[in-house]
């Protein structure tokens, strides 16, 4: 059966507008994926379904053949609260369509959702292709894309959607946190103290503010070591035992992030433990025939510092999709209406290069 593309990107749209209207919080995703299903449902599209992850295979499937994987999240962050529009009514003012994860996936997840359908039918691709519209992204939870791997066949390339202005983000920063603990004696405030934590956090956290690691990376730069929460002291009287330090760390793709926390762990001036250790770097060769495809449209290359399902992948990826990376997770936020019709577009010319 074969769809026309104006059909399938009014669908693609509407499918949009539903999904905002849904709360859809990290973990909570189940109505959105419900849509999701009668969405596929009514282009005769087969799909299947793992808690909150929709995923359907395209119609000629071929066993030993490489493996394309489209994905992108249709969970979203609670809204904050400097929120004027109500963030779950879908409505469009000026061209841009606004609500709660209209740009942070939602553009980019139907515009592939159109992209898969539009390719579902089609015969002697050289890849084959999965679509996974996934849950927990947000959340970098254990129900997402990560639960989806070890059931899907090998991946042997993807593309992750998020909001990039569809230009190709061929790499894309890890990350760690670490909690740190610096440590003094406690005492009465009355009392001379030659070590107090939070005195000596003063030197910890500039050692911190000026530490650099040494490989920096071509396309995604040095890796950013950045402290974000400090917490001590109970009240006024008291001198601490501890200060504790949260530092967020944004690994290039120099490092494996076994790598940094050794480094880390064995040079800080304080005690650090990692509370994990899986959001690894992404990247994919800038001769890769899927960026070949890409540049061969004039898409301009980039390395990105946001974090995105390419952490759960160990396939090479690349990270493309409508929308801007600087509104996501911001108050009334949009994606323009034309943004999602031109990347629904663009995708498929994209692949129309890789595939065909």
């Amino acid at each position: 059966m074969m769809i026309e593309q104006k059909t399938v990107t009014e669908k693609g749209l509407e499918l949009l507008k539903k999904l905002i209207s849904i709360e859809s919080f990290s973990s909570q995703e189940d109505t959105t994926a419900d849509a999701i299903e009668a969405w596929l449902k009514s282009l005769d599209i087969p799909f299947k379904r793992k808690k909150n992850n929709v995923y359907a295979f395209n119609k000629f499937f071929e066993e030993g053949k490489p493996t394309l994987l489209l994905n992108s999240h249709h969970d979203t962050v609670k809204p904050n609260s400097a929120y004027t529009k109500d963030p779950f009514h879908p409505h469009i003012e000026d061209g841009k369509l606004y609500g709660l994860g209209s740009n942070d996936a939602g553009g980019a997840l139907v515009s592939l959702l159109a992209t898969f359908v539009h390719f579902y039918s089609k015969k002697n691709l050289n890849h084959n292709i999965i679509m996974v519209a996934s849950a927990e992204e947000e959340s970098s939870g254990p129900n997402g894309l990560n639960s989806m791997l070890p059931i899907l066949p090998k991946i042997d390339v993807a593309l992750v959607g998020e909001p990039t202005l569809m230009q190709l983000a061929i790499a894309e920063k890890g990350l760690i946190i670490f909690d740190a603990v610096v440590k003094g004696t406690p005492s009465h405030a009355a009392h001379p103290n030659t070590d107090n934590a939070i005195y000596n956090t003063i030197k910890v956290l500039e050692w911190f503010k000026n530490y650099k690691f040494e490989k920096i990376s071509e396309v995604l730069g040095e890796v950013k070591l950045t402290v974000t929460q400090i917490n001590g002291g109970s009240q006024h009287n008291v001198v601490p035992a501890e200060v504790d330090l949260v530092i967020d760390v944004r690994v290039n793709d120099r490092y494996t992030n076994q790598e940094i926390a050794d480094i880390l762990k064995k040079e800080a001036p304080c005690e650090l433990k990692e509370r994990s250790l899986r959001l690894n770097s992404s990247s994919i060769r800038k001769n890769h025939d899927l960026v070949k495809a890409g540049m061969a449209l004039g898409l301009k290359t980039y390395g990105s510092p946001t974090l995105s399902d390419q952490a759960a992948l160990s396939c090479q990826s690349v990270k493309l999709g409508p929308g801007d990376s600087t509104r996501s997770h911001s108050a009334d936020e949009f994606i323009y209406v034309k943004e999602v019709i031109e990347g629904i577009d663009l995708y498929i010319k994209l692949l129309e290069g890789f595939l065909l």
